[in-house]
This record gives C-alpha cells, sequence and structure tokens, in this order.
C-alpha cells in the first residue's frame, strides 16, 4: 500500500467504532462484544486446562454469593447474562472479570478483603471493566496504534529518516501517550462504577477506600504515579471516600429496598 494510503487508513482507524462508555466519555470501538467474548472465554478456559482453579469450595461459594448480589443490579446485559465464578490458586490479593461472563478471584485476595463490603468493592471493580467495555478499548487503543506507528515509518522512510528508529520514537510515544493514560483513565473509571453498583447492591461503599489503603500497604511503594497503570493511591483514596459520602444514600435505600446481602467467608 502507498504510504499516503496507509496513513489515511490509520487515521480512519481512528475515526472508526465511536462509543460512550457509562460515565459519559468517547471511546474508540474496533472490536465487537461478541468478539470479546470469545476472547475472554478462550482465556478463561485455557486457564482450566492449565489447571489454574482450585478446589476452593467455601471461598468460591462466598465469592458467587457476592457476585451474583452485584450481578443483579447492573445494567442490562449483563445483569441477565449467566457468571461463572472460580477460585484462582495464587496466593497474590488479585481478582478479574472477562467478557463472556466469568470471574476470577486469586486465593491471596481473602486474606486482603476480609468482609462481604471489601470483596464487593474488588469484584464490583473488575466487573465494571466488562460494563465499560475497556478490554475492547484496551484492544482498539492497541490496534490504532500500530496502525499509526506502521504508517509514521513508512511515511519516515519516504524522507530519508531511519525507519526503525522513527518506530521505536513513536511506539515509545505512543505507550506513555496515549495506552497508559487510558488505562488510568479506565481504572478510575472502574472505581466509579464499581462503587457505585455495590451501593445499589447494598455493599457498603465505605470499604473502598478502606480496601484500597489496605492493598497500597501490600503494594509497598511500587511504579510512579506517571507511568503507572492505575490512580495515585493517595488521590485514589481521597475520591473513594468522597464518593462513599455521596452514595450513602443509595447504600441506605438498597438496603431498606431489601437488598441485604449475607455473604459470609
Amino acid at each position: 500500500m502507498k504510504p499516503r494510503l496507509l496513513i489515511a487508513a490509520a487515521a480512519a482507524a481512528l475515526l472508526a467504532g465511536c462509543a460512550t462508555s457509562p460515565t459519559g466519555r468517547s471511546q474508540l470501538m474496533m472490536v465487537s462484544d461478541s468478539q470479546m467474548s470469545q476472547m475472554g472465554l478462550a482465556s478463561f478456559n485455557q486457564m482450566r486446562q492449565q489447571g489454574k482453579f482450585a478446589d476452593a469450595p467455601k471461598e468460591r461459594a462466598y465469592a458467587t454469593c457476592v457476585a451474583n448480589a452485584l450481578v443483579a443490579v447492573l445494567p442490562p446485559p449483563w445483569n441477565t447474562q449467566q457468571w461463572e465464578v472460580q477460585i484462582i490458586d495464587d496466593p497474590t490479593a488479585n481478582a478479574f472479570a472477562l467478557p463472556g461472563g466469568r470471574i476470577g478471584v486469586n486465593l491471596g485476595m481473602f486474606k486482603v478483603a476480609t468482609d462481604q463490603d471489601q470483596l464487593a468493592v474488588v469484584l464490583g471493580h473488575e466487573l465494571s471493566h466488562v460494563v465499560a467495555r475497556h478490554g475492547a478499548e484496551r484492544v482498539s487503543d492497541n490496534m490504532a496504534t500500530q496502525a499509526a506507528v506502521a504508517a509514521g515509518s513508512i511515511y519516515a522512510g519516504t524522507r530519508g529518516s531511519d525507519a526503525g528508529n522513527m518506530a521505536a520514537l513513536l511506539g515509545a510515544g505512543a505507550a506513555v501517550g496515549i495506552l497508559l493514560p487510558f488505562s488510568r483513565t479506565q481504572e478510575a473509571e472502574a472505581d466509579t462504577l464499581g462503587q457505585r453498583y455495590m451501593a445499589k447492591a447494598g455493599f457498603d461503599p465505605r470499604a473502598a477506600p478502606a480496601l484500597w489503603d489496605k492493598m497500597e500497604k501490600q503494594a509497598g511503594g511500587g511504579t510512579p504515579a506517571f507511568l503507572s497503570t492505575h490512580p495515585a493511591p493517595d488521590k485514589r483514596a481521597q475520591v473513594l471516600g468522597q464518593q462513599a459520602q455521596q452514595l450513602m444514600p443509595v447504600y441506605e435505600q438498597a438496603r431498606a429496598s431489601g437488598h441485604d446481602p449475607a455473604c459470609r467467608p
């Protein structure tokens, strides 16, 4: 393909597939929900085949209880989807939710999220990534970035520049200037949505800042905020604390209307 045509194709890719997240943020979408579901199910089945699921019926029943309460208040179609919860034989504190209706919770998470409200913070956050289609957005961002880097490299070659160096520079700039900032935005968005869903499900939203504070202490510092894929810990706790107070009426109304989860570890 001629350089100008390739550059035009890259620009078109950036403009195609516009979508809006649940918080009103514009998103680039170049893959469908069905494609993402296929990828999510394939990844989960691969973990199953590799024997990564723990035989932990007590933990699985507990996590399923919390997940079911959250799923019930998600917007359609996620609130009617069948979700499978599995416990991952891993001592680190982590969890995930995948398109296609799959949730994984590491055994190590139960040592940090010590009650149903704290576990709801984690699962609400992970489910929000699916509802907000963050996986599809990241795939789309990567596709668009690769197209732009390829177009820039070919254009540099026509100008007598070192195409290899140009590609490296463009790739590094894209990683810091496009992909990682989007990821921080997605994490903050998942915090907001997850806390909203947990309050609607009858879980105490005030558990969110306490849980993330525990996670931060366990991490013991970590990557500087500028290159981190998560919001800065101090700001995260502050924002979650403010949102918790705003969500207390939602939480109280949910409890009064019968959303009274009783999940026990």
